[in-house]
């Protein structure tokens, strides 16, 4: 494992003055444009990385042709040696594969966490051990935080629009000892600037926001029908009475409105439960979509379970369920599951259903820490920003 490291200049610990040589994630985008030249600025030897991950046809996201290109040209840009890391066929077996089993499951898959978990942290990691490098660095809009008993923990990204410490949930307190997020306490609009002000051709780059492997023209019922048969469904009301159809049950998601060619005279109607296997679909209101309570399973820790989850009150946490959605009230109990993450959340106030798959993570307020990325940036703290991962998994049917 990537040796630990302590990059930040405001950081008064035992690596504040040493270069380190640094692998930088280099996607295309300003994001890891700019935090390859913050290294630089600082006086690390960086050389750039751009993972191959999709090989097939891509007019979105982070995987196209010229996102490669982008890639190489910003660090002709920035002075320093670039290269290209294929790992098509891994990125097939740990986010494409999964992504088309989960709709077939009836899922909710979550693409991007498992890109992140797998490939643009973990192999990236694995690569520059293998190559000597100190640590790695990406462009994620989050921070990385050390708690007083030495352990690190993801942080909220200091741009609440931005923040990205959702779909790097998985990351470990371990992996954190060799990962660096450069940009994690500066603002988009900052980022952007100092991407201009070096004239980078990123700059003015728009952001990429759809699964990559997925193509606009094509779409995502297209791309599964291609690998998967999906199979039409009925869809009911709560009394069974049938009132719409869809096409491909397993493209719906608890929760949707849309696609369900609803007669005339339903009203407002709401996805509350999918069956696959029974190619039945049912709709309710919005109040039949509320719980009191969610299990999740698969769950990871950054050091291990809380131990305030065995108490008889619990552990209380803000749970988000979605990348940009707002977390909420809960507390955390164990389970009685045989699996590695069985945990019950009991919602403070009633939420709607979390579809099956959809990726739960767990937030509180951050204790005594070391965070001398804020420093060096003269942030305060936002909004939620002084909030650190503790734990996540994938929801599990209601």
């Amino acid at each position: 494992r990537v040796g630990r490291v302590d990059r930040a200049p405001a950081w008064d610990g035992p690596d504040r003055d040493r270069a380190m040589k640094v692998l930088a994630a280099l996607s295309g985008g300003v994001d890891s444009s700019v935090a390859a030249a913050m290294l630089i600025d600082e006086g690390h030897e960086v050389v750039a990385a751009t993972l191959k991950l999709w090989g097939g046809a891509s007019d979105t996201g982070c995987c196209s042709v010229a996102d490669v290109e982008d890639a190489r040209r910003s660090a002709t840009q920035l002075g320093i040696d670039h290269h290209v890391f294929n790992y098509t066929d891994a990125f097939d077996r740990h986010v494409v594969e999964p992504y088309v089993a989960d709709h077939v499951a009836g899922r909710t898959p979550n693409p991007c966490i498992e890109c992140n978990r797998h490939l643009k942290i973990d192999a990236l990691l694995r690569r520059a051990e293998v190559l000597g490098f100190d640590a790695v660095a990406t462009g994620h809009h989050a921070r990385r935080l050390q708690m007083a008993d030495g352990s690190w923990r993801i942080g909220r990204g200091q741009d609440p629009a931005k923040d990205q410490s959702y779909v790097l949930y998985t990351v470990t307190s371990a992996d954190l000892d060799g990962v660096l997020f450069p940009i994690g306490d500066m603002t988009k609009p900052e980022v952007r600037s100092v991407a201009a002000e070096r004239e980078l051709r990123t700059a003015g780059k728009p952001e990429s926001q759809d699964v990559c492997f997925i193509t606009r023209s094509e779409g995502r019922e297209a791309f599964l029908a291609r690998r998967v048969e999906l199979h039409p469904a009925r869809v009911v009301d709560r009394g069974g009475v049938e009132v719409g159809s869809t096409g491909a049950v397993e493209t719906v998601t608890i929760g949707q409105r849309k696609g369900l060619n609803l007669a005339g005279g339903v009203g407002r109607r709401f996805v509350t439960s999918v069956d696959v296997r029974g190619r039945t679909v049912t709709v309710g209101e919005a109040a039949d979509l509320l719980v009191d309570a969610s299990q999740v399973g698969s769950v990871v820790w950054p050091t291990g379970v809380p131990e305030a989850a065995n108490l008889p009150g619990g552990l209380e946490v803000l749970v988000q369920c979605s990348a940009h959605g707002d977390a909420v009230p809960a507390t955390l109990r164990l389970g009685d599951g045989d699996g590695d993450g069985d945990v019950v959340v009991e919602w403070h106030s009633p939420q709607a259903k979390v579809a099956p798959g959809q990726a739960m993570v767990f937030y509180r307020p951050v204790g005594p820490h070391r965070d001398p990325g804020r420093a060096a940036a003269g942030h305060a703290a936002n909004a939620g920003a002084d909030e650190i991962v503790v734990g996540g998994g994938t929801s599990l049917a209601n």
